[in-house]
C-alpha cells in the first residue's frame, strides 16, 4: 500500500495547476452513453474513479478509450449490449449509480447494483428511484440490484420534486429523461457547476433542457442525441483545496498562482469566507492568485448546497482554522457525521471537539508530524495540508482514498517547494520496537 511522507515547515511557492473536475467528468462519461456515436471528452483527470467508471461502462459492451497523458477520453456506446452495472465495481464508487439513468435513457432498461461508497454518512438512493418512477419507469429490487424498465423502451415523462436537492439524483434523472417520449420537469434541481456543465454537454448533443442553472429543469425528450467533442470543467474542490494550502503554507505577502482554474465555480460562500481569513484572493479568467496573510483570522462556517460553503471543503477548512488567531466552529449541514479526520488531526496535536454535526477548533495550536490514517477522500487531503505546517514528518497512510480524487498531488506540491514523497509500506507488518535495554 502507498503512503505520502511530508516534511513540514516549508514554504509553498510558484504555481499549482488545477486538473479537470472528477465529479463532472463522471457525469459526462455517463452522458456519452446517450449519443449515436463516439463522444470525445477533453480535460479528464487521470484518477482511480475515472478508471473505475470506465470499467463499469465497459461491462455493458460499450467501449471506453482513455489517454491519461493527453487527458482525453472517448465513449463509444454503439456496441452496448448488456444494460447492467455489477456490484463488484459499483461498490467502489457511488457515481457508478449514474448507469441507472444512462441505461434507461439509452436502451430503456437497466440492472444496476445498489452502491457502496464512502465510509461516512448515509446517502440513500431512494430519491433516485422515486424520481424514476415519477417519470414512468417500473422499479424493482432483486438481490441487491435495482431493475428498472421504461414502457415501450422510452420513459413517458412526468414531474418530480427533489427533497432534498441532490446533485447525483439531478444528474441521474436528467440522463433518464432527455430521451423520453414526452416532457419532464425536475423541481428543486441541484445548481452546482457539475450539473450545469453536464447539462451544457447534453444540450450540445441535441438535448432540449431549459432552466439550466436554476432550481427547475424543463426537459423535452428527443428520439436521439448526436456525439460531440466536449471539454470538461476544472475541479473547483481542488481549486479550493489549493487556495487553503496557499493560505496555510505560502509566504505572507507572496503570490501563489493556481492555473487552469475557473474561479466562478467556487461559489460565493467559500470565497467570502476565504477573504475574511485575511488571505488575498485575485481571480483571473483562468487562474486564481492567493496571498497568504500575516495572520490567519478565525472564520466559522456552515456547509450548504451550492452556492453555499461546500461540504467537500470543510475538512480542509478545519486545518486552516487550526492555525487561526482564535477559536472557530464548523457546522456540516449536508453530511452530519463527516468528521472522521478529527481523531487523526488530534493525533497531530490539534485541539478540536466534535458535538453532533459541529466541530469546535482551537486556533494557534502547534501541529506535530505523526502517522495518520486516511478514511475518505477529503479527510485524506486535510491530513496532507496539516503535514505542510507540522513540525517534523507526517506519514499519511492509505492514500488510495486520495488517488480517487486528486491527480498527481505529490508532484504538484513538490514542484511548488514542498518536500513530499510517495512510499510503499506494509499495512500488516509488525512494528519494530526499540527499548532502552536493547542498546
Amino acid at each position: 500500500m502507498d503512503k505520502l511522507v511530508i516534511e513540514g515547515g516549508h514554504t509553498l511557492r510558484g504555481t499549482l495547476p488545477i486538473s479537470g473536475s472528477k465529479n463532472t467528468a463522471l457525469a459526462l462519461m455517463a452522458a456519452g452513453l446517450l449519443g449515436d456515436g463516439p463522444t470525445t471528452l477533453e480535460n479528464i483527470p487521470n484518477l482511480r474513479d475515472i478508471n473505475t467508471f470506465a470499467r463499469v461502462i465497459g461491462v455493458t459492451g460499450a467501449e471506453v478509450a482513455f489517454d491519461p497523458v493527453e487527458h482525453v477520453l472517448t465513449v463509444d456506446p454503439t456496441t452496448l449490449e448488456y444494460p447492467e452495472a455489477p456490484y463488484e465495481l459499483v461498490k467502489r464508487m457511488r457515481a457508478s449509480f449514474y448507469m441507472l439513468g444512462a441505461l434507461l435513457g439509452r436502451v430503456g432498461e437497466a440492472r444496476v447494483s445498489l452502491p457502496g461508497g464512502c465510509a461516512w454518512g448515509p446517502r440513500p438512493v431512494d430519491l433516485h428511484l422515486r424520481g424514476m418512477e415519477a417519470f414512468g419507469a417500473s422499479v424493482a429490487l432483486d438481490q441487491g440490484y435495482v431493475v428498472a424498465r421504461a414502457p415501450g423502451g422510452r420513459l413517458p415523462g412526468g414531474v418530480f420534486r427533489l427533497e432534498p436537492s441532490s446533485v447525483g439524483a439531478t444528474i441521474n434523472l436528467v440522463l433518464a429523461t432527455v430521451t423520453a417520449r414526452g416532457g419532464s420537469r425536475i423541481e428543486n434541481a441541484a445548481i452546482e457547476p457539475d450539473v450545469v456543465v453536464f447539462c451544457d454537454a447534453l444540450r450540445a448533443m441535441g438535448a432540449r433542457i431549459d432552466g439550466v442553472g436554476t432550481r427547475t429543469l424543463e426537459i423535452e425528450g428527443v428520439s436521439s442525441l448526436r456525439p460531440v467533442t466536449f471539454r470538461n470543467a476544472s475541479d473547483r474542490i481542488e481549486l479550493g483545496t489549493f487556495m487553503i494550502a496557499a493560505a496555510l503554507a505560502g509566504a505572507p505577502g507572496e503570490t501563489v498562482r493556481l492555473s487552469h482554474a475557473d474561479p466562478g465555480h467556487l461559489g460565493e460562500a467559500f470565497t467570502e469566507a476565504f477573504l475574511r481569513t485575511g488571505a488575498g484572493f485575485q481571480p483571473g479568467p483562468d487562474f486564481v492568485e492567493v496571498v497568504a496573510p500575516e495572520e490567519i483570522r478565525p472564520v466559522s462556517i456552515e456547509t450548504a448546497v451550492y452556492p453555499g460553503f461546500p461540504t467537500d471543503l470543510q475538512a480542509q477548512w478545519t486545518v486552516l482554522m487550526t492555525q487561526a488567531s482564535g477559536n472557530s466552529k464548523i457546522i456540516d449541514n449536508v453530511y452530519f457525521d463527516r468528521f472522521k479526520h478529527i481523531p487523526e488531526l488530534r493525533r497531530m496535536g490539534v485541539n478540536a471537539i466534535v458535538i453532533g454535526n459541529e466541530v469546535v477548533i482551537e486556533g494557534k495550536i502547534p501541529i506535530q508530524g505523526a502517522q495518520v490514517m486516511s478514511t475518505d477522500l477529503r479527510a485524506s487531503v486535510s491530513l496532507v495540508l496539516a503535514g505542510l505546517v507540522a513540525e517534523g514528518e507526517t506519514h499519511v497512510l492509505r492514500i488510495y482514498h486520495l488517488d480517487r480524487g486528486y491527480e498527481n498531488l505529490e508532484n504538484k506540491l513538490a514542484a511548488a517547494g514542498i518536500p513530499i514523497r510517495r512510499e510503499r509500506y506494509d499495512e500488516f507488518a509488525d512494528p519494530v520496537l526499540e527499548h532502552p535495554h536493547d542498546a
